[in-house]
This record gives C-alpha cells, sequence and structure tokens, in this order.
C-alpha cells in the first residue's frame, strides 16, 4: 500500500480464524512497538476493527531472504559473498540488539530465512515478532516451550 504521503507500507492482516492470532498480535506489538533499529522492521501502526488484526510496517523492496535466495523468477537474486557476509552481519546484529540493547530483552523464536526481509540495499530487518519471549527484568536465563517453525 501507500500511504497518503507517498511512503510506501507492507500490510499484515492477521489470520481471524487462528487461536493464536490475538495472542500473536498482541506479543507482536507489545514486542517491536517502541524498539527501534537498522536491523528491524519499523512498525507504523495497527488497526483493531472488530475480530481483524491489522499490523501495518516500512515496505522491504526486495522481499524476504527465503524468496531471493531460493525464490524463482524476478526475486531470485544472486548473492556475491559481500552480500551474504553483510546479510549475516546484519542479522546478528538486529538479533545482538533484541538480546542485550532492549529492555526487556527480547527473544524471537522464530528466526528463519521468510522473516529476514531485505531493504532495496538487501540490509536484512528481522520481522515477524508474534512468538517472540520478553525476558523478565533482571533475568538471566529462561525457561520456554519449543516455538518457531519447522
Amino acid at each position: 500500500g501507500r500511504l497518503r504521503n507517498g511512503k510506501l507500507i507492507a500490510v499484515k492482516v492477521l489470520s481471524v480464524e487462528s487461536r493464536q492470532g490475538l495472542k500473536e498480535f498482541l506479543n507482536e506489538l507489545m514486542s517491536i512497538s517502541n524498539i527501534s533499529h537498522g536491523n528491524l522492521v519499523s512498525l507504523y501502526g495497527y488497526c483493531v476493527e472488530g475480530n481483524q488484526r491489522i499490523l501495518v510496517y516500512n515496505y522491504l523492496e526486495n522481499n524476504s531472504l527465503a524468496q531471493t535466495l531460493l525464490g524463482s523468477g524476478r526475486n531470485n537474486i544472486q548473492f556475491n559473498w559481500r552480500s551474504r557476509v553483510n546479510i549475516c552481519l546484519g542479522i546478528a546484529r538486529g538479533l545482538a540488539y533484541l538480546h542485550d540493547d532492549v529492555n526487556p530483552h527480547i527473544v524471537h523464536r522464530d528466526i528463519k530465512a521468510s522473516n529476514i526481509l531485505l531493504d532495496k540495499d538487501l540490509t536484512p530487518k528481522i520481522s515477524d515478532f508474534g512468538l517472540a519471549k520478553l525476558l523478565p527484568p533482571n533475568a538471566s536465563h529462561i525457561s520456554t516451550r519449543v516455538a518457531g517453525t519447522l
């Protein structure tokens, strides 16, 4: 989509049927609404109307790492080694920020190529915080159930 000011946006509509939908929506809002980092998606806003839930993010031109690295057609990009290293370092910087610099600390729990989005310069942005876990203050470790995608 496009905002009135011309800025391109990505709109994520969460499933109405999913039992986890509301929990994941609230979790995503709590996790990412007040943080900002060059290797995380930017949440511009959200909308709740009845049982429909929508998240609005910055638009990232090169889709997901899974699509650009493994996809076919126009989205497939041939990455050189410098690009690959920069993407890996960007993801590591984003995770380090979530684990060490944000309070409360955040464990994403669903890092995979389809949750890494790439902007026009191939800067990686970690997305999809629906399964993220916020660590309690002063916690040195947490126990949690297994989450994510196999």
